[in-house]
């Protein structure tokens, strides 16, 4: 690996840092902005006016075609914005799932007046889109959907239900993958579209969760009819269209989030333990340590991902890795930071607590990080087979007609 930015890289890194500089505030010693913002009207707003700064001075989609607003950019640079933009205050979660996973998805499988027509308009903020995969029956296995696609004319017309989507109550339009063959195995008989979350028979429930957001759904779909035009990839080829949006989902859910160990320190300056600052403690200091090897770990083996980038290669199955380590890391933190606060830790009003009541969000909202993306499960499956070359798991429905593998009573 090499850890040095080449002179091309240095001097775009300092561009990027003199552009966050000039319109940012430096996340130390500052109030967090949690990921999971556009919950409101003003968090919108704030998010739609950073991203269209971002695009205005060439830092949005830096990878992407010219044609788009993109720079066609090596991917390394992408990742040295991400590196900079992770120290200061910043309006997120409302568009790290369309730009992410959705647009690359529609740029590898749509046509292409249709790019003209989506891709801009999201890079700029102005589109709002959200992913349509995980259902209530399906657990962890997308190719066990049941929501159904069937042909009429020039339409398909579907029905079923998607859940834990997040900002479907603020996207614009989504891309869902459905049913649409039942006599072929469940992996087979899978098609991919995108659609207009405006259109007729759509029904958007925001799920109340524990930590006082609202920003997952339930989706509900009676009789809604897309145009095949708006079909991407072939018939019945969904779930390879669906790898190319969950390879792209690993990467942008990989990120870290605060808490994070600098955080961790900060709050044991502020706590005490027998009458002296809690960082002077040896326990605390060990449980320290311990979260900042893992950090280094994860570290350098981002830097695997940055270092294939540089040199114009595919990554490997490493994101799963990181993203496997963080959501643990992530939730231990935050619960190791309420156990600091003591009775303080209950509290959940931000302007009453410890660092704004960043640990008690990140606690709630912790379990959530484990799921999305794949969960723990899934990730180690995958870390198991691409990685340590170990044998797949038997499935007993391999080959099996989808409309004819075992269920419970219903």
């Amino acid at each position: 690996m090499d850890f040095n930015d080449t002179k091309e890289e240095a001097a775009f890194r300092a561009e990027a840092r003199a552009f966050l500089s000039a319109n940012a505030e430096l996340k130390a010693g500052s109030r967090p902005v949690l990921r999971q913002s556009g919950v409101d009207a003003a968090a919108v707003k704030r998010c739609k006016e950073w991203q269209a700064k971002k695009a205005d001075a060439g830092f949005a989609g830096l990878t992407w075609p010219k044609r788009f607003g993109g720079k066609e950019a090596s991917p390394i640079l992408q990742v040295i914005y991400n590196q900079e933009e992770d120290d200061f205050v910043v309006p997120r979660g409302l568009y790290e799932i369309g730009l992410g996973m959705c647009i690359p998805t529609m740029m590898a499988y749509a046509q292409p007046e249709q790019l003209d027509r989506y891709v801009r308009p999201a890079l700029r903020g102005e589109e709002v889109w959200c992913q349509l995969f995980s259902e209530p029956a399906g657990g962890s296995d997308l190719a066990a959907l049941r929501t159904r696609a069937v042909r009429d004319g020039g339409d398909w017309v579907i029905n079923g239900q998607k859940i834990w989507t997040s900002g479907a109550h603020l996207s614009d339009f989504g891309i869902i993958v459905v049913r649409t063959d039942p006599d072929k195995p469940k992996h087979e008989g899978l098609t991919f579209f995108f659609l207009d979350m405006k259109s007729p028979g759509i029904e958007v429930r925001p799920i109340h969760q524990m930590s006082g957001a609202s920003h997952f759904n339930e989706v509900f779909f009676t009789d809604v009819r897309v145009p095949d035009a708006q079909r991407l990839g072939a018939v019945g080829q969904g779930w390879k269209v669906s790898l190319t949006t969950l390879m792209n989902e690993r990467l942008a859910v990989g990120d870290v989030q605060r808490p994070d160990v600098d955080d961790l320190v900060e709050l044991s300056r502020k706590m005490r333990i027998d009458g002296k600052p809690a960082l002077q403690n040896g326990a605390v200091r060990e449980k320290i340590a311990e979260w900042h090897a893992r950090s280094q770990g994860l570290k350098f083996t981002r830097f695997r991902t940055m270092t294939a980038l540089s040199k114009g290669e595919t990554p490997g199955p490493e994101n799963s890795i990181h993203k496997l380590v963080n959501a643990s890391k992530l939730q231990d933190i935050a619960s190791y930071g309420l156990d600091l606060m003591g009775n303080n830790g209950l509290v959940l009003d931000e302007d009453l607590t410890e660092a704004y009541g960043m640990f008690q969000a990140a606690l709630l909202s912790s379990p959530s990080a484990r799921i999305a993306g794949g969960s723990d499960e899934i990730l180690r499956n995958i870390i198991a087979e691409r990685v340590l070359g170990m044998p797949s798991d038997i499935r007993v429905d391999k080959g099996v007609p989808f409309n004819k593998v075992p269920t419970g009573k219903r």
